[in-house]
Formats: structure tokens, sequence, C-alpha cells
């Protein structure tokens, strides 16, 4: 049995949210999934902003919530971040995601993966967000042991 390895940040401006996102987007490979948990405003785009710049990307990252997924070109990977907030069932979006999660280049951040959960593999980053004042917000991670990489020495 596996145990998850968790660990905690806190974030006390979006600039600080900015540069979690981006520690993190120089640790990844490729192939990791990362699953985005936090309310509406919790600063899901702004971690993600981060996580793009941290893999490479000079794109100008913007919310899928109206488009339902966006590409971001970084170095020799590319950043999918899907968001299923609008929708009841995840449709030809979840069948985009089925096709992405398994490629060795990609790194795929989901917003709101409840309606995805059947298609998320069961090795991935979950990140907790939670609000704790205007513009403070704690971070939880957790993972298992062979994402373990991700944590860094500075978490």
């Amino acid at each position: 049995m596996s145990t998850d390895l968790i660990w905690q940040t806190v974030s006390n401006s979006s600039a600080d949210t900015e540069q979690i996102g981006r520690e993190l987007g120089m640790r990844c490979k490729g192939g990791e999934v990362l699953e985005l948990v936090s309310d509406l405003g919790g600063g899901k785009t702004t971690f993600v902003r981060g996580l793009a710049a941290g893999l490479g990307s000079t794109d100008a990252v913007a919310s899928p919530s109206f488009t339902l997924s966006r590409e971001y070109k970084a170095d020799d990977k590319t950043l999918y971040h899907f968001d299923f907030y609008r929708l009841q069932d995840a449709g030809l979006v979840g069948n985009e995601l089925a096709e992405v999660i398994d490629d060795p280049q990609a790194v795929v951040a989901v917003e709101w993966a409840d309606i995805v959960e059947d298609i998320l593999p069961a090795e991935h980053l979950t990140i907790h967000i939670t609000n704790v004042g205007d513009t403070k917000r704690q971070f939880k991670f957790s993972c298992p042991e062979s994402l373990a990489y991700l944590r860094g020495e500075d978490t």
C-alpha cells in the first residue's frame, strides 16, 4: 500500500502564488497530471501562469473557464490546462484530456476534476488551494511517492 506524500505552503499574494507555480513547473519532467482543487477565485489560473513560466512558456496564460481547455508551448513540453467547471458531462473535452494524459512531453493541469476522476491517472498530484484571507492562500499538495521529485527541497 502506497502512502501519499503531503506538504504545505502559504502564499501571501498573487505574486507568491505565481512563484509557487513557477517552482513546481521547473521540477516537472513531462507526463505529470495536476489536479487543482479550489473555490472560484482561489488562484488556480494565477498558479497555472507560474507553472507555465516554470516550464519555460512565454505564452499569455488565461483561464479556460469559457474555452474549457488551453494549450501552452514550453520548450520541449506542452502545458494543457483544462477547466470542467461549466460542464455536467466531460464529453469531447474528456476525450481530449484522455488523449494528452499519456503524452510524456505533456504537463496537464485540471480544474474541477470531479467529472473526470475516472480519466485521471491514479498517480497524479492533487493541489488544494484554500482562501485564508483577501490575498492569502494555503496550498496543500499530495501525491504518491513516485512523484516525490515534485516536492523539491524548499517546501
